[in-house]
């Protein structure tokens, strides 16, 4: 449980979540200890229960201290982080349609050399687990980095993007 308790924690999950990644995760069921074989993943509500019970006998922030320092001595960070991309997604430029006209929410972009119509979509996934947690939609030509804010959890603590988002920590 405290082995379960901690993914949640270093990777920045919901207790749901935290269940459902060790399901579908060899990784994480192999450091947790869970096999599948012979039982399922421990339910969110247990994990909530073991919580409780930690905090209640004082040892909760203790727990934490001690092997967060063990990790740092040992010179291994857990760091909360997540990793922002955007792709286009190509619409018909056409206007042989019924409406005799383009979709207004669609625009032009230019990726290298070649023009793009459409849509793009900004995903911002954890950069432990590559579980997307925040999905954005605008026009083709809106710049990846004029939504980067909105794909930024409070609790990270390191963002990777390509070159689209060169400067976001000279924006506030």
């Amino acid at each position: 449980m405290l082995r379960m308790f901690m993914v949640a924690d270093w990777l920045n999950l919901s207790y749901e979540s935290t269940k459902d990644a060790v399901t579908e995760n060899q990784t994480i069921r192999r450091f947790v200890g869970v096999n599948l074989t012979k039982g399922n993943a421990p339910a969110a509500t247990t994990l909530l229960l073991f919580r409780h019970l930690l905090e209640e006998n004082g040892i909760f922030d203790k727990i934490f201290e001690t092997i967060n320092g063990l990790l740092a001595a040992n010179r291994l960070t857990v760091s909360k982080g997540s990793i922002a991309d955007a792709a286009i997604l190509e619409a018909p430029s056409s206007t042989k349609n019924v409406a005799k006209s383009c979709d207004p929410e669609m625009h032009q972009a230019k990726k290298g050399n070649q023009w793009y119509f459409g849509m793009k979509v900004h995903v911002s996934v954890d950069d432990k687990t590559g579980i997307a947690h925040t999905i954005t939609t605008t026009a083709a030509n809106v710049h990846d980095i004029t939504e980067a804010h909105k794909l930024i959890r409070k609790s990270d603590d390191v963002v990777r993007g390509d070159a689209g988002y060169t400067g976001l920590y000279k924006r506030s």
